[in-house]
């Protein structure tokens, strides 16, 4: 197979590049830093006036801020800034702006790409004390929130109220909404009640000098100009620090069912999926596939259990409606047209919470039994859904024993593959044997190299593998007009050349 455009492309940046990037050989590493001024004194008891108590400067205390959940990537920030409203928030960026100084806006700290921690010294502001439910229309169904709540709260919030969030990830118990929606996070949900680009009704925005751009609307329908939230969505932080999200809301499903199969190889996995896209339709909520790889890890590091027969691939079905009986029906005749044409080899089903909470850990602490495996490269990448495995079986063979693991799970019914690449301790060999590669392989399928996670500091660079270089220079302009000092989240998500 022959790459030629993708390498091409990635030449193009460098050879247009100010010479502000990192090396050819290592796209992901980080840029020189930046001139922006630092943090004195004078700016220390500003934020102190402003945030009493709520300043951070201990290093201990920084410590956790600093680095990022999979340890990979640590910033040496001085100041951690703690607001608790959007007038905080403003008056922090205008101060900022004014002075100069680089601002790190960070959410729950869970992503994946070096987004949400500093490089250098940037200032982190922290949206943790931006907790608060502001409203709830339980007919919409429509929540506004600050952007600081926590997932999994506000999950439990709407249970209460008998409605569910539109968005359900691994992380859910520290990963902040405004977190989800800066960095359009996918989830386990997304086949169902579709992407957060469709369930975000509104935002609350600060941007980079301070401004607060109020669009948090509550409407289902306003095509009235353009729809600038979708600016925000995504952007990973560059473009303004969300500080309160509108989200539209499903109803809480009255039966709730989870199957998990085996299947012998991936093709039979995708016929499969053409059945129980054909047979479920409407109470369908997720189709997610791990393969034997990470039921090893996960039986090995977090001493979880297969409640089925040893499989090379496992799938993980849900439905969710509003009837038992009728859903039951369904479930049960589809699992005996996919077990009787030998599709599946075995499998289990559970109606219970505690059984259901069983079955998608399963799924759901993969990345965490990863992390026991020594340094993991992480990859989360679009593809057409037939292509997804093959991705798998090709880095395997590309890699060779350089690889302690090669495995692959994700989201089926969105075509979105989390390829996960470990050994012992970080390998520069290993990673210059991954990279390019991935990425060509995804480019020459037309895929994305960037499904859910985000770019961040780790596959800024990488960006023309899916995107023209006219598209990349026009985000370069959105940004210049928006941040014009570029202090919101630099290096970060825009390739080097562009800043």
């Amino acid at each position: 197979m022959f790459f030629l455009r993708s390498s091409q492309l990635i030449q193009h940046r460098y050879v247009h590049s100010r010479g502000l990037g990192a090396s050819p050989a290592n796209p992901g590493a980080a840029p020189p830093r930046l001139p922006f001024s630092r943090v004195t004194q004078e700016v220390l008891a500003f934020f102190r006036t402003l945030l009493p108590g709520r300043t951070i400067t201990d290093p201990d205390l920084l410590k956790s801020s600093n680095v990022d959940w999979l340890k990979t990537v640590e910033g040496n920030s001085e100041v951690l800034l703690r607001p608790k409203t959007t007038e905080e928030v403003s008056q922090i960026l205008r101060h900022c702006s004014e002075r100069n100084l680089a601002v790190c806006p960070q959410g729950g700290n869970t992503g994946l790409v070096g987004g949400s921690v500093p490089v250098f010294d940037e200032i982190i502001l922290s949206t943790s004390l931006m907790n608060q439910v502001i409203t709830f229309d339980n007919i919409s169904g429509i929540l506004t929130c600050q952007a600081g709540c926590v997932l999994e709260n506000l999950s439990n919030y709407l249970e209460e109220r008998d409605f569910i969030m539109p968005l359900d990830l691994g992380a859910k118990g520290s990963c902040h909404i405004g977190g989800n929606v800066s960095t359009n996070a996918g989830g386990l949900r997304l086949l169902r009640y579709g992407s957060l680009r469709g369930t975000v009704l509104g935002l609350e925005v600060v941007l980079a000098d301070g401004r607060i751009l109020k669009c948090l609307a509550t409407l289902r329908k306003d095509n009235t100009g353009y729809d600038l939230k979708q600016l925000f969505i995504g952007s990973e932080g560059t473009l303004g620090v969300i500080t309160a999200v509108s989200i539209l809301c499903p109803r809480k499903p009255k039966a709730v069912n989870v199957a998990f199969l085996g299947c012998s190889s991936f093709q039979q996995l995708l016929e499969t999926f053409q059945y129980c896209r054909g047979m479920l339709g409407e109470i369908l909520s997720a189709f997610e596939f791990l393969d034997a790889s990470c039921m090893s890890l996960l039986e090995k590091h977090l001493k979880l259990t297969n409640p089925i027969t040893e499989s090379p691939f496992y799938i993980v079905i849900e439905t969710a409606g509003s009837n038992a009986t009728h859903d039951e029906e369904k479930l049960h005749q589809f699992l005996e047209e996919v077990m009787t044409s030998s599709l599946v080899t075995d499998g289990t089903v559970a109606t219970e919470a505690t059984k259901i909470k069983a079955l998608w850990s399963l799924r759901e602490r993969v990345t965490e039994a990863l992390t026991h495996e020594g340094y993991t490269y992480k990859y989360d990448i679009s593809l057409p859904v037939e292509k997804i495995y093959d991705l798998v079986q090709d880095m395997r063979g590309h890699l060779g024993d350089m690889a302690k693991n090669v495995v692959g799970y994700g989201h089926v019914g969105d075509g979105n593959l989390h390829l996960n690449i470990t050994s012992p301790s970080k390998d520069p060999a290993l990673l210059a044997a991954i990279e390019p590669y991935v990425y060509e392989w995804t480019s020459e399928w037309k895929g994305s190299i960037s499904a859910e996670h985000g770019l961040g500091l780790k596959k800024r660079n990488y960006i023309y593998y899916s995107k023209p270089s006219e598209a990349v220079a026009l985000m370069g302009s959105i940004k210049a007009m928006l941040d014009p000092k570029g202090i919101l989240n630099p290096y970060k998500t825009l390739p080097d050349n562009i800043h």
